[in-house]
């Protein structure tokens, strides 16, 4: 096999390894960018049920069950995967979830009569499969990339997950999403598999769809990716893993800088998660938006959010992470309130508009205006995520910076049930769809004021000399 030597003389995996490895992203993506966001999403809170402010309820329940079960399975079975065992038959049962939970979504047929309890179950299931999978998948990249080139090679499969959601959601759009009125997809063709759009059967198919692009797709990863042997029972490994997650936290205590940004982390991000798995879903039940529109505004907010992980990039060392980041929170809350403040026939919460017209796509004014904070939102998006796994490498010492890094990954967890589970409790307590989704401005505030005690690390040791000085 040809392998990737690195300029320090590491050794990895060979060229079908890393394509593999990579082709993990592009296969996992459509269970979050078809299910959890722009398909199935939208269709369960807007048409599912007969009431949308029960259905984003219920949705909201949904997500939160699925985030609590991840944020409590992510840690032993990361400490299983950093003890060094084989991750293939891990992958190969959190896969299964995925493709059982996936395809058993074509069972939610408008009004769901095999009963909403089967569906949560389903979406949970997919979930976790997907979560999981990724755990033991990013455990393999030292196995794929030496260390010169893991940066390389993990952005890659970042870049290849983006195309994947963008691939799969046009895939949907054009041959299986048909329009209830027209019958015909964003094409003008006949839906594939003659998917009647009347009953919502090319929403639903986002799930089964799922499943059969996972199974296509992850099969390289099975194939060429290299394997470790056991190093330790399944009962040492979680032993070893837990005890070393309690010393990083017990010396966490220490190093105040490290703690607040963690807080600061879980309260935005936690913000943002919700934002992306409900936008959409509002939306539809706003403007009563079908899936093709859905589908445009995920593909549009894609794009937006792919140009702005580029700028962002450059503005990140202009200017510093904290600062980025901070700017982010700030355009991320305003387009939020922004989103919030338009009806199917107002804006900015008072101002009167031409109501919305379902035959023209984005046709009207507020419609216009949802579709300009979003792009905000996806702009944004991008770099307060990579700003802010930055900012941890300027914060943590070099020499902890894995377990610390680990840290990072169960602050984006730990609590990413919270946000969905208020939503889904204002909605319900509200009857308010506005007022379910206001929650979202709690996060991105709260996590902005903890950002704001965190040194501006970047600041300091410029004007002390040190490494983190403007380049």
């Amino acid at each position: 096999m040809d392998h990737l030597p690195g300029p320090d003389g590491a050794r990895a995996g060979g060229r079908l390894a890393v394509f593999g490895w990579v082709l993990f992203d592009w296969a996992a993506q459509p269970v979050f960018t078809l299910i959890t966001t722009f398909v199935f999403a939208p269709y369960f809170v807007a048409h599912a049920l007969a009431d949308p402010v029960e259905g984003q309820k219920m949705w909201g329940y949904a997500v939160a069950v699925a985030a609590a079960a991840v944020a409590l399975l992510s840690p032993p079975l990361g400490a299983i995967a950093d003890a060094g065992g084989p991750r293939k038959p891990w992958i190969a049962v959190s896969s299964l979830l995925l493709v059982v939970g996936a395809s058993g979504l074509w069972w939610a047929a408008p009004g769901l009569p095999h009963g909403v309890l089967p569906v949560v179950a389903a979406f949970v299931a997919a979930t976790i499969g997907a979560e999981i999978a990724t755990v033991f998948t990013n455990a393999m990249l030292p196995d794929v990339a030496p260390p010169s080139r893991t940066g390389r090679v993990s952005g890659l499969g970042w870049a290849v997950g983006y195309v994947g959601g963008l691939v799969s959601l046009a895939a949907m759009l054009i041959l299986f999403l048909g329009d209830p009125q027209s019958g015909r997809t964003l094409a003008g063709l006949a839906p594939l598999l003659a998917l009647d759009p009347a009953g919502f059967e090319g929403d639903r198919f986002a799930g089964p769809f799922s499943a059969l692009w996972y199974l296509v797709f992850v099969v390289p990863l099975f194939a060429f990716v290299p394997d470790r042997p056991v190093q330790a029972r399944l009962g040492a490994a979680v032993r070893e893993g837990l005890a070393s997650l309690r010393r990083t936290l017990a010396r966490l205590a220490a190093r105040g800088p490290v703690a607040r940004y963690l807080v600061a982390h879980m309260l935005y991000i936690d913000g943002l998660a919700a934002l992306f798995a409900f936008g959409g879903a509002y939306a539809a039940a706003t403007f009563d938006w079908r899936a093709q529109q859905v589908g445009m505004f995920g593909v549009i907010l894609i794009v937006a959010a792919s140009f702005g992980a580029w700028v962002g990039g450059y503005l990140d060392d202009r200017f510093g992470s904290r600062r980025l980041i901070s700017a982010g929170l700030v355009i991320l809350a305003a387009a939020a309130l922004a989103i919030l403040s338009v009806g199917r026939d107002h804006v900015g919460f008072v101002f009167p508009v031409a109501p919305v017209d379902g035959n023209l796509l984005f046709g009207s004014v507020p419609e216009l205006a949802y579709l300009a904070a979003g792009c905000l939102i996806g702009m944004v998006a991008g770099p307060i995520q990579s700003a802010s796994r930055t900012l941890l490498v300027r914060l943590a010492p070099n020499e902890e910076i894995a377990e610390y890094f680990g840290l990072y990954a169960l602050s984006g967890k730990a609590t990413a049930f919270l946000g969905p589970l208020m939503i889904g409790w204002v909605t319900g307590a509200t009857g308010s769809l506005r007022l379910g989704m206001s929650v979202i401005l709690i996060f991105l505030v709260l996590g902005f004021a903890v950002l704001r005690t965190v040194p501006d690390v970047r600041a300091a040791r410029a004007s002390n000399g040190g490494s983190g000085a403007s380049r």
